[in-house]
């Protein structure tokens, strides 16, 4: 582009484009001044106070590959290679789910009930960014964490993170399914396990379905065969009086509580909805 466009200009044009490739107009511009920013290095106050100024030369021939990538449907998280999540930056890397803000709430619970416990012992099933994992051992500096996953790139990038929030010496990371490798018993559960059905996965959105990794989103026919495995290994590491809090999909609250029913040693205590309504997180006991 000719010298003397400002930011501005750039960032509508790039939106123009991204809306042409089947982006909605507000997640558009939003991205392009998101992509805007990661080329040029700048935060978002420093962007604000100066979006109107002339782009340096430099700008464009770093941005336009970036719109590009966007255009092809590549989510925003990997083209920066971060998102945030509970208030802190999160690498992340397609081998790894993009967090979420409904993983927020599977958070907060987390926290209400680790204070039943004097330095409780945590474990996080399938920890993918580590985001769980990193942000418990953050918010709790007495709880003793440990993280699973069957990935050795996902907990390359989990490991990353804990390092980059200075709790690495505080979590253990193990890599296998489930519990493997953890020494019972612990305090609390956390998972956001895979608990798509294989049979949405012509309707998702291409970002998700085209570069999130598989084996973190679908969880079989019906989405709940990890669910499933989860909640019949819980008992066998979770201490009597402790608690799992797990993420579930729409329309899994129904199936999942006969799950927990099948398991004579474990109760939902209660159903968490996200903000849109939707139950989402559930708070199981063991007896």
């Amino acid at each position: 582009m000719p010298g003397g466009v400002s930011l501005t200009e750039h960032v509508a044009r790039a939106a123009a484009a991204l809306e042409s490739a089947g982006l909605d107009a507000v997640n558009a511009r939003q991205d392009a001044a998101v992509l805007a920013r990661h080329a040029l290095g700048w935060d978002l106050a420093y962007w604000l106070g100066h979006q109107r100024d002339d782009a340096p030369g430099r700008f464009e021939p770093a941005f336009a590959p970036l719109v590009a990538r966007r255009a092809a449907r590549e989510p925003v998280a990997y083209i920066t290679g971060e998102r945030e999540f509970y208030g802190r930056p999160f690498t992340v890397s397609p081998a790894v789910l993009i967090p979420r803000p409904e993983t927020e709430l599977l958070i907060e619970a987390a926290l209400t009930y680790a204070a039943r416990f004097r330095e409780p012992r945590i474990v996080d099933v399938g920890t993918g960014s580590g985001c769980i994992a990193v942000t418990i051992a953050a918010e709790l500096h007495r709880a003793a964490v440990a993280a699973t996953d069957i990935s050795a790139a996902a907990l390359e990038v989990a490991a990353a993170n804990a390092a980059r929030h200075g709790v690495a010496d505080r979590i253990e990371f193990r890599r296998g399914a489930f519990f493997a490798g953890i020494t019972g018993p612990v305090d609390l559960v956390l998972s956001n396990p895979p608990y798509v059905s294989d049979r949405d996965r012509a309707a998702m959105a291409p970002e998700v379905e085209g570069h999130e990794p598989s084996e973190a989103l679908f969880g079989g026919g019906d989405g709940l065969d990890c669910v499933r495995s989860l909640i019949a290994l819980t008992p066998g590491c979770l201490r009597a009086g402790g608690v799992a809090i797990f993420e579930f999909g729409f329309g899994q609250a129904a199936h999942l509580k006969e799950l927990v029913a099948c398991q004579p040693d474990l109760r939902v205590l209660e159903i968490l909805a996200d903000l849109q309504g939707i139950p989402r997180v559930a708070i199981v006991n063991r007896r």
